[in-house]
């Protein structure tokens, strides 16, 4: 039973910073969208959200196999700071190619912390494991068409 509960636990822990990186994500595309005057740029930003929204629905639905409780959410003050940070990254440079940089920089952590995720349980639920895989792999494509803006 209490191995039972740990790999319960390992699976919801894995769901909830999915969704977090997920909403994290989302916050990010939405304030940078706000600066972004290239329509094709706003495009793949939109494109990209969308991404991560389906990615964060798949948990949502995931997550009531392992919980009766919703999975976590970015806070606000990680909202505020991701918000403030962009502002202040963007202030005197607002550049496309400082968007799509500054849009790397967070999934780059995203990526660096999904596969460390991966890597580290491996004997998480499947269907656990896949949806962090396909979240993993989304972001590194995220990446490859972020750089053809910078």
């Amino acid at each position: 039973m209490e191995n039972e509960n740990n790999q319960t636990n390992q699976n919801l822990n894995i769901l909830d910073e999915v969704n977090k990186g997920a909403t994290m994500g989302m916050d990010a595309i939405t304030y940078v969208s706000e600066k972004v005057t290239d329509d094709t740029f706003k495009q793949v930003l939109d494109t990209e959200y969308n991404k991560y929204k389906d990615i964060s629905r798949r948990v949502n639905n995931l997550y009531a196999n392992y919980s009766d409780k919703e999975p976590h959410e970015t806070n606000a003050m990680n909202k505020m700071m991701t918000w403030y940070g962009i502002q202040m990254k963007t202030f005197t440079d607002d550049t496309t190619s400082k968007l799509s940089e500054l849009l790397m920089q967070g999934t780059n952590m995203g990526i660096i912390e999904g596969r460390r995720l991966l890597n580290q349980n491996n004997n998480a639920a499947p269907d656990v494991k896949n949806i962090l895989n396909d979240f993993v792999v989304m972001q590194e494509d995220s990446v490859e068409t972020l750089k053809k803006y910078l």
